[in-house]
């Protein structure tokens, strides 16, 4: 018998794992369907010995002094802050754009005020922003969405960025500053001995009991607890009985080099050639001293583990129905990336299950 049983070991379910175990003494078993804990921060020493994100790169940064906090007690940390590159035309530049990609682009010498007069006249100035394109045409005209975000965008969800919600492009930042990291946040650090170790600390606790290789499906009908923890696809929960919530998912190819750096940074982008959007080199965010170096090259797909909802009207419709089936459930809390349909930076995930554990699940 335990009190919580949870569904998924990504940072909502350990979070609310170790939350439970700590502060309210109670039993909680997680389960996970994968093999490993951590979701998708989950990295792992490859053959070589080479710290590597299995699923992509993961850059930890908030504005949230209270996240930092709670994860502190389960890890050091290394500064670390994230840099990309984008190649354009035969060379690289910044991303998000700003003064240092504008200048060398079209080979000016631009001040930030001037570069702002610059955004001022090549922009196409729009009523109403109704999609991607508008979100980014109207910050930075045409010629630069073409170079920079169009194929991108296209490439990772398989649909031209006036077919997508402004959400999507409307949160890529532009600035008129030299600034080259890619996040602006206050706290831009990483686990000094990686994503899973921090992982493994949080639930070593004796309330805590994991079980991996299993799914929900296998254990509903004879496992007893008093209440359901669900991380996992809302729709899945409900056996799809309203239909299938579209996913963008990620392919990754990796590749060893026997040499100390592949790349100048973390992240190169490559919007217009190629099937792959980016090559991630995971020893620039990890800190890692080592003789060879691992890359990964980001193949975005429609099948595949869900990485990514499709932010479109009839998308979050359908989400809209499976919610209302949620909140019927009384023994039930659904929270995360997969459960809420939403995308969710790693921080706001932290955030998000700390609150539903003051403000619900230690009122139960």
């Amino acid at each position: 018998m335990f009190d919580f049983l949870i569904v998924g070991a990504g940072f909502a379910g350990c979070t609310l794992a170790n939350c439970i175990a700590t502060n309210l003494n109670r039993r909680v078993l997680l389960i996970d369907v994968r093999n490993h804990i951590g979701g998708n921060a989950y990295d792992s020493y490859n053959p070589d010995g080479v710290l590597v994100h299995n699923y992509g790169a993961h850059i930890f940064h908030t504005n949230s002094k209270k996240v930092i906090d709670y994860l502190s007690q389960f890890t050091q940390w290394r500064v670390y802050q994230h840099q990309v590159l984008a190649a354009v035309d035969g060379d690289l530049y910044p991303i998000p754009l700003n003064l240092n990609t504008i200048n060398k682009l079209y080979a000016l010498n631009l001040s930030s005020q001037e570069l702002q007069n610059f955004y001022a006249e090549v922009r196409e100035k729009y009523d109403r922003i109704e999609n991607s394109e508008q979100a980014v045409v109207g910050k930075v005209g045409r010629d630069l969405y073409e170079k920079f975000f169009k194929n991108y965008t296209h490439k990772q969800w398989e649909l031209w960025p006036h077919e997508l919600d402004a959400s999507v492009c409307a949160r890529i930042p532009v600035r008129t500053n030299r600034d080259n990291r890619y996040f602006g946040d206050k706290y831009q650090l990483m686990p000094l001995h990686g994503f899973t170790r921090m992982f493994e600390k949080m639930l070593a606790h004796p309330n805590i009991k994991v079980m991996l290789n299993t799914s929900f499906q296998e254990v509903e009908s004879w496992l007893k607890f008093d209440h359901l923890i669900y991380t996992g696809p809302i729709d899945q929960f409900f056996s799809y009985k309203y239909g299938k919530l579209p996913y963008r998912s990620l392919r990754f190819e990796f590749q060893t080099h026997d040499q100390e750096y592949f790349q100048p940074v973390a992240v190169v982008n490559y919007p217009n050639e190629y099937d792959f959007t980016r090559i991630v080199e995971s020893k620039h965010i990890t800190g890692q001293k080592h003789h060879k170096t691992t890359t990964y090259y980001e193949y975005p797909q429609a099948e595949g583990d869900p990485y990514y909802p499709v932010p479109r009207p009839e998308n979050r419709a359908l989400f809209q129905q499976y919610k209302q089936e949620a909140e019927k459930l009384e023994s039930v809390t659904f929270i995360g990336r997969l459960a809420q349909y939403q995308y969710y930076n790693m921080d706001q995930v932290v955030a998000a299950a700390l609150s539903v554990f003051e403000n619900r699940i230690s009122k139960l």
